[in-house]
């Protein structure tokens, strides 16, 4: 299997560096530099190969763009790589491509394996490839919040399964509790809301609306309010059309029609044009015969009677007065009455329902009582582990009789109604769980244990937050470590004993060093050094291997300030023999 290793980045435009490759080694590798040399970007160049926040103020002045890129070799079957492959990238002969551009105007893009990616790509293949530790988490670190998910991550499972199952009754039970408090707050409104819905459902009962009745009867009223208009102009069509009894001398269209189809018909076998004329003139007869019927029996059905119309007109206005509260038409007002039935059904339940969630909020908070007891117990027996491991680091680090261990406690809810009972006591829970986790370290024998963040040096807390992270190596590891000088505040044999513990790390992954102890520097398998040109900026031939004579110089010069003095020179040979030794 390939080991997952960074093998070089190449770095352009980013901060004081305008062009330099950084070429890393499988276990320990070391950077080095003066301040201000521009150590640091190596740190924030793979953070932005990691999906970061992009800073347009990193880019070069005078530059239109930074740009990062990294090689990363794994096996097909790593997690990162299938990651990639999922997101469309592909291996370059073993080989997973990384880069990452930033604008001056702040536009930033990332690329995966020749694909072109979302940042959030970026992001989720950080899990797989690289854990940085720096300053920035050396502090976060001392927050209680972050000392309770370091100890959820170093238990894994044991507290991972527990506190799934407990997440999701909390969830459960925020939402209850949320429901509960819309029902009972707003009980006020809601009764009142389903009194206008009866209200409406009622007048709207009383009428008893029909689909599409108020668009027929708008017919019929304008039909009877226009009958006698409509039976004289019947008539009067009737008799143009088929005679007046009343008057045999008029003359009807039916008799004028009738002569000349006679006409035709007569002479229609000498001319075909006429004949085919003759055979329309038979045609409108019959025509003129039918519309005739029609306008006779319409007269006929024709009804006046201003009963029906004061009835029809009535019935309207008992129409209008829905559709002018609950919809456009009746169809619309029918709707509102089907849709309003819901609500009031629902309304009318919320007593059940409130019963319902009360007992169902009952049973959650039960739930949750049982799975916060058992979270509880399962990080404190993580917590002694992770303490004894810590501890044992500690001893590594040149702190033997110090001492680590967690403080694990609960809050007691003022309200009864608002905690969960853990342990005969009713106490504050929260989405995490009941319990304030805190990292104690009692430095020598006979002192009290104190929160790390008051009982510490800063030379002791540099190497308990080095021992911590340690000991997530073994219990989380990732291939790559990245450490920006949490060294600082070491020291003489404590510094010695850093290097020493890296290197151990070093073994079994990746590690990639920032410092400025030459007692660590001494123990990494290669040692890079970042130097600026004359004109503040780093170039491509500004970070550099360090070997043999050129190493020792370097070791020299982190030693005492001065690459040329025999006893800085004695001291970095004694350094690099011990760490060989070691190895």
């Amino acid at each position: 299997m390939v080991m997952t290793v960074l093998e070089e980045m190449r770095i352009r435009s980013l901060g004081v560096i305008d062009d330099a490759v950084v070429e890393l080694s499988p276990g320990f590798t070391a950077v080095t530099g003066e301040t201000g040399a521009g150590k640091t970007m190596v740190v924030t160049s793979l953070g932005l190969l990691l999906g970061g926040r992009a800073d347009p103020a990193l880019v070069r002045i005078g530059a239109k763009s930074a740009v990062v890129e990294g090689r990363v070799t794994m096996d097909a079957d790593a997690p990162a790589a299938r990651r990639a492959e999922e997101a469309g990238a592909e291996l370059d002969d073993g080989a997973l491509l990384i880069s990452r551009t930033v604008s001056a105007e702040g536009r930033s893009r990332a690329h995966l394996g020749g694909r072109a990616v979302p940042m959030g790509v970026l992001a989720e293949l950080a899990d797989d490839l690289v854990a940085v530790h720096g300053q920035t988490d050396q502090q976060g670190l001392l927050r209680p919040a972050r000392q309770r998910k370091a100890l959820d991550r170093y238990a894994g499972d044991a507290v991972a399964g527990p506190l799934a199952a407990y997440t999701a009754a909390y969830r459960g039970l925020r939402a209850v509790v949320t429901e509960l408090d819309t029902l009972t707050t707003r009980a006020r409104e809601r009764a009142q809301e389903a009194d206008l819905l009866r209200f409406g459902l009622d007048e709207i009962a009383a009428v008893e609306p029909v689909a599409g009745e108020d668009t027929e009867l708008a017919a019929e009223a304008e039909r009877l309010g226009h009958a006698e208009a409509l039976a004289s102009a019947a008539a009067l069509a009737h008799a143009a059309l088929a005679g007046n009894p009343e008057d045999p001398e008029a003359v009807d269209a039916t008799t004028l029609v009738g002569g000349a189809g006679r006409a035709l018909e007569a002479v229609r076998s000498h001319d075909p044009a006429l004949a085919g004329l003759s055979d329309r003139m038979g045609e409108i007869s019959i025509l003129l015969a039918d519309v005739a019927g029609e306008l006779a029996g319409y007269a006929d059905r024709l009804d006046a009677d201003p009963l029906r119309l004061a009835a029809v007109e009535e019935r309207r206005a008992a129409l209008t007065t829905l559709t002018r509260k609950y919809g456009e038409d009746i169809a619309a007002v029918l709707a509102w009455s089907e849709e309003s039935g819901d609500r009031l059904t629902e309304l009318e339940g919320d007593d059940d329902r409130i019963g319902e969630l009360t007992a169902e909020h009952d049973r959650l908070r039960s739930e949750l009582s049982v799975l916060a007891q058992e979270l509880t117990d399962a990080r404190t027996g993580a917590a002694a582990l992770f303490a004894e491991d810590v501890t044992a680091e500690l001893a590594s680090l040149a702190m033997p009789h110090a001492r680590v261990s967690f403080d694990i406690r609960q809050t007691e809810s003022p309200d009864e109604r608002a905690g969960v009972e853990v342990g005969g006591r009713s106490v504050a829970y929260g989405p995490h769980g009941v319990d304030e986790v805190e990292l104690l370290l009692a430095p020598h024998p006979g002192a009290q244990p104190r929160p790390i963040a008051k009982g510490a040096s800063g030379g002791e807390l540099s190497r308990v937050m080095l021992a911590v992270e340690v000991v997530f190596a073994g219990a989380d590891p990732v291939p790559t470590y990245l450490f920006d000088e949490v060294d600082a505040g070491v020291g003489g044999k404590a510094a010695v004993e850093v290097g020493r513990r890296l290197a151990k790390l070093a073994r079994s992954a990746q590690v990639v060093v920032v410092t400025h102890l030459p007692q660590v520097a001494a123990f990494a398998d290669r040692q890079l050094l970042v130097e600026k040109t004359v004109d503040g900026s780093v170039t491509r031939s500004g970070v550099t291997v360090l070997e043999g004579e050129d190493r020792v110089r370097e070791l020299s010069r982190m030693l005492a300030g001065q690459e040329d003095s025999q006893t800085a020179r004695a001291h970095a040979e004694e350094l690099l023999a011990a760490a060989r030794l070691d190895a």
